[in-house]
């Protein structure tokens, strides 16, 4: 591959909220949601760095991506 080829950097976007109730004095429910990359913002792969074969017509062309989709995770928790 040749060194000169840069590919693009990492956007990714991580939020995290929760909320807890609390029921009497020894007893709290801990309701959490997660999101990771939460703009769902793609990341692309390197550009095909394979240089001087005969008709390689991808030479420098993105053709992949890295990394996860958007992710969301709920978590519920009973403290007491």
């Amino acid at each position: 591959m040749d060194p000169s080829i840069k590919q693009d950097g990492i956007a990714n976007w991580d939020f995290a909220a929760f909320k807890s109730f609390g029921f009497g004095e020894r007893v709290n429910l801990q309701f959490r949601a997660e999101f990771f990359n939460l703009f769902n913002s793609p990341t692309f792969g390197p550009p095909n760095g394979t240089c001087c074969i005969a008709n390689n017509g991808n030479f420098g062309v993105v053709t992949s991506t890295v990394g996860n989709p958007r992710l969301i995770q709920f978590g519920l928790k009973l403290m007491f």
